[in-house]
């Protein structure tokens, strides 16, 4: 399966599509980049500074506008593995415009796939998605299709899964679920929590805590993932979801705290605490056993030494970080 024919990436401007791409052009993959923008900038885009750079071609295309030019590139390159990153991916905001994302994520999604579900050449179709279409969770959640989601966002990803899950049983379309902890590393959006908390600490901003930080998390680092979306593009089973996570869980305030002592901070100077958000799911937390037993995976970095890794990345690239916003922009 795994041949010279390129692999594709929707959502390829996005943190985990892009660090993704880098991923698969150091292991010799060719690879088309999809997304609805033009191709983000240093320090963000990490795949420009790859050895095997020209083996990557971008597509500016938008799954709400294109899907019928998406298609025809599966077509044209006949193209058998893709993975969606694809989403409208903010929890707050999609409350405020919950349109947007059942548009993107549900509607656009179905429309996309409905062309490629009778594409003989498509093996994989690797769905990147959320733990929030599970709700809060109380201990750990193995996978499944047991949805308790309690935001527009969560239910848009829900319910774009139900239909992907639809296509599998119904048209046996080649869908693989994967449900992925809280990803970060260098590279990530200055709105994310983990860069935004090393950016204020190095800058001298406040860092508006939601909830004073109580909800638990766990969090895996980009490079961890990237291991496993290999795996399971290679061994991974149609029709099955993968949780990628990692066995610990620490609370947000714990993790700013951490940040605060790496970048010599005093806690009280970095953070205000803010009232919590609607919807906010106190714990996320997946069974990752699935993965591990089945295709041989392991997270190798810890919440530790991938903090050390992002600080790097803030404190190297500090002057041009510093002058771009830190808060989410919709796009439509």
């Amino acid at each position: 399966m795994l041949t010279n024919i390129p692999i594709l990436v929707l959502g390829s401007n996005s943190f985990s599509g892009s660090s993704f791409i880098n991923f698969l052009l150091s292991n010799g993959h060719k690879v088309i980049g999809i997304s609805r923008s033009e191709e983000i900038i240093q320090p963000f885009n990490v795949y420009k500074q790859n050895l095997n750079a020209h083996n990557f071609i971008f597509k500016k295309l938008d799954i709400n506008l294109d899907e019928d030019d998406i298609a025809n590139i599966v077509d044209e390159y006949k193209v058998e593995i893709i993975f969606n990153f694809i989403a409208q991916s903010m929890v707050e905001q999609s409350w405020q415009f919950p349109d947007h994302w059942y548009n993107t994520n549900v509607l656009s999604l179905v429309k996309l796939t409905n062309l490629l579900k009778n594409h003989s050449t498509v093996k994989r179709f690797i769905q990147f998605t959320t733990p929030e279409v599970y709700g809060s969770t109380i201990g750990w959640v193995k996978e499944s299709f047991n949805f308790m989601p309690s935001t527009p966002y969560a239910v848009s990803r829900a319910a774009g899964d139900w239909h992907l899950k639809c296509l599998f049983e119904s048209y046996k379309f080649p869908v693989i679920f994967t449900r992925t902890a809280n990803v970060y590393g260098p590279g990530q959006q200055l709105y994310r929590i983990i860069p935004k908390a090393f950016l204020a600490a190095l800058t001298g901003r406040k860092l508006l805590l939601q909830g004073g930080g109580a909800s638990m998390r766990s969090f895996i680092h980009i490079d961890d993932v990237s291991r496993g979306l290999n795996l399971i593009m290679r061994k991974g089973i149609p029709g099955s979801s993968y949780h990628l996570s990692t066995d610990r869980v620490i609370s947000i305030i714990d993790l700013v705290t951490e940040i605060a002592s790496m970048g010599n901070v005093p806690l009280r100077d970095l953070v205000e605490i803010t009232e919590e958000r609607i919807g906010k799911d106190q714990a996320y937390s997946l069974q990752s056993t699935k993965i591990r037993n089945e295709l041989g995976w392991q997270d190798k970095i810890s919440v530790e030494q991938g903090l050390e890794d992002v600080h790097f990345w803030v404190k190297s690239n500090l002057e041009f970080l510093s002058t771009l916003p830190d808060i989410y922009e919709h796009k439509k």
